[in-house]
């Protein structure tokens, strides 16, 4: 029997109150049977941890569950270890000796999130790469919608957003950093061109050849990395859609109000970086 993460069964609790859909466990499977879009059936999941020794094991386990409910032709599970100083890796390393699926890439000490997200994309090997946080503020079966949305309009890829359905939020961020985040978003749009209403939600989709060509050209290494990497998507040619997901705040995040002040400055750089020539 799988667990769900105690931060999405309270959640799906609230979700439920509000009359939302959410899936919560059937037998042996907490996610249920899953229709999912077969046209999508070769998938690498990067999962960037720094000191996750207490949520990874439960997302992990999460993930497994959900893909014994899929019938994959290819599938693996990256988890980037970024310098953590807990025990991170050595809970990654006994899953893998477990579940071949399973691989622990190690990052050459802290060098934040959007280096671990970059190593995790140029390693992949599926046709397909989601890279989702640590935490599944996004629960797992939300792949889903993404790969249906792909399938559906003939994408490159597909990003996971909370402001395109705002009542699929099950538990909200601070106000403070909600409207920080909407401010940003105003800003990041102004400053790059880009649609999104929502880059920095967790849980994103692209082919391998985007992801390759993408990694090859992303200079961030922090938390700036999501804007700069659909900002060069965009400007490579591929095509990538968003769609409403249900999100869940998760506490014990790593992003500090000054690391969330400072993305402020993420979007000038990226059009600096373009003026550079850094992405062609």
């Amino acid at each position: 029997m799988c667990e769900v993460p105690l931060h999405i069964q309270e959640a799906g609790a609230r979700a439920g109150k509000l009359g939302l859909e959410h899936q919560m466990p059937a037998g042996d499977n907490p996610l249920g049977h899953i229709d999912y879009n077969g046209r999508l059936r070769s998938f690498s999941i990067v999962i960037p941890a720094y000191n996750e020794e207490q949520r990874l094991p439960a997302s992990l386990d999460l993930v497994r569950c959900y893909l014994e409910s899929q019938a994959f032709d290819f599938v693996e599970i990256l988890v980037v270890n970024d310098g953590s100083r807990d025990g991170t890796a050595a809970i990654v390393s006994d899953y893998a000796a477990r579940d071949p699926r399973i691989r622990l890439l190690e990052n050459p000490g802290n060098r934040g999130k959007g280096y671990a997200v970059r190593h995790g994309l140029t390693e992949a090997r599926g046709e397909w790469v989601l890279f989702t946080d640590a935490d599944l503020s996004a629960p797992i079966e939300e792949l889903d919608k993404l790969a249906a949305a792909i399938g559906e309009t003939g994408a490159d890829g597909a990003i996971g957003s909370r402001a395109l359905n705002r009542s699929l939020v099950g538990r909200h961020q601070s106000l403070a950093r909600e409207i920080s985040g909407r401010t940003f978003n105003l800003v990041m749009r102004l400053v790059t061109g880009l649609p999104y209403l929502d880059t920095q939600c967790g849980f994103k989709v692209l082919n391998r050849a985007a992801a390759h060509a993408v990694a090859a050209r992303q200079q961030s290494e922090g938390f700036g990395f999501d804007v700069e990497i659909l900002y060069i998507a965009k400007k490579l040619g591929f095509r990538v859609v968003d769609v409403p997901v249900r999100w869940f705040n998760a506490e014990g995040s790593k992003v500090s109000l000054w690391n969330g002040m400072q993305a402020f400055l993420d979007p000038w750089k990226v059009r600096w970086n373009d003026f550079k020539g850094l992405y062609d």
